[in-house]
Parts: structure tokens; sequence; C-alpha cells
């Protein structure tokens, strides 16, 4: 049988999967996606494992994914899709600061990173972008890339975040948050001894001097990326 005039139309759109935890982020960003005539929503996932679920079964061209999810993080979902499905583009939408987090996740294999305070129609235009095979940052984030490059960094405190690995920062930020030793640990499901065996890396390159110091440098950074 023949598929209907409106399933041929679904068929040949170019489906976009949505990665959030928070439900109006993905109403919003369902909504306008959905009045384009090429484009359309194919699911929506709060989560990792949920998101490679769905990726599974709907094969998207795209994925829309948020750095904070449920029990998990979007630097690590963004590996994964790399990994497995090369083919799906990822552009990130976050309230996360773009400039310690925009040339990670191009490393990590997305092409793409903006903030959900930009109006709709910017981060349409970044969908396109990246769709299209091209890489969409600010003008401020290929900035301090690019500076990254020839030696210059961002500071914080001082301090630069940016020497620290993904999974090093990936740490700071939870004791930031207040989380303790065994909460890292099931959150991100190493060994106790391997968060210490990081913990101490992280108070290496800031030069700290034991954990109260890093803990505390940890929670006030957390509070300056919060209220800029």
């Amino acid at each position: 049988m023949a598929l209907s005039e409106q399933s041929k139309s679904a068929a040949r759109k170019t489906r976009v999967l949505l990665v959030d935890d928070h439900p109006m982020v993905r109403e919003r960003l369902a909504e306008a996606i959905q009045r384009e005539p090429d484009l359309t929503v194919c699911g929506e996932a709060e989560s990792r494992p949920q998101a490679m679920e769905i990726i599974a079964a709907t094969r998207p061209h795209l994925a829309i994914i948020d750095l904070t999810l449920k029990n998990s993080h979007g630097l690590e979902l963004i590996k994964d899709i790399h990994a497995a499905y090369s083919e799906v583009a990822m552009l990130v939408v976050s309230m996360h600061d773009e400039l310690l987090h925009a040339e990670r996740v191009i490393r990590a294999g997305a092409r793409g990173y903006i903030t959900k305070q930009e109006a709709t129609r910017k981060i349409m235009l970044a969908i396109r972008t990246v769709l299209k095979g091209g890489v969409y940052l600010s003008d401020k984030a290929a900035a301090h890339i690019a500076a990254s490059k020839i030696g210059e960094s961002r500071l914080t405190g001082g301090l630069t975040v940016d020497k620290l690995s993904d999974r090093e920062l990936r740490i700071f930020e939870l004791t930031g948050e207040g989380k303790g030793t065994r909460q890292i640990s099931e959150e991100l499901r190493l060994d106790v001894r391997t968060i210490h065996t990081y913990r101490a890396r992280i108070k290496n390159k800031f030069h700290l001097k034991d954990f109260d110091e890093l803990r505390q440098f940890a929670v006030h950074w957390s509070q300056t990326q919060e209220h800029p």
C-alpha cells in the first residue's frame, strides 16, 4: 500500500531529538521546531540512557542537548552519541557558561553551542547551521577558543578552570554543588578511591593545600557561575 501524502511528507522531514531535563524548555523548542515545514521532533528525553534508547529507535538527524540532565551530564551523552552514532549532528543548548564549555563540547563531538537565553530565532539559526554541516558558536566563544590556542586562558578567581580535564571539571562542579565523595561516586559510577585521585589532581592544579580549601573554592566558583 502506498504511503499517504502526509506520511511521505513526514518521512522527508529532518528528525530532531530534544534532550533536556526541563519539560518547559523541551516544549518551547518543540513548538519552534514544529513550525518549520522541513523539521519534526522525533522524540524527547530527560536523561542519558533515555536519549540513547530513542536514538537507537528513531535515528534522528540532529540531537539538541542540554548539559544538565537527569542523573547524568550532557558532555558524557555527547561522547556516547559520537562514538555510537557519528552521523547524528549535535547542538548544545544550555544555560551554562559558554566560555567554559563550548570548546569541550566541540571536542567531544558536538557541532555547536548556544545559550538558552538567546532568542528563538538565534537558536533556529544555530540548528540550521549545524544541519548544513557547519559549526555554530557565538563570536565571544569563538574568540575565546582562538585565544586559548595561542596560550591565553580565562581566569576565575585568579585560577584557570580551563586546565581541568572533562572528568576533573565535572567532579569540581559537583563538589561546588555541595555533594560529598559518596554522592559523586554514585552519580559518576566511579570508585570512591578514583574520586579521591581526581580531587588530588584538581587540588594540585589549583595549588590548594587541602580538601577544605578545594571545597571552599569549588563552592565559591559554583556561586559565581549561578550569579555572574
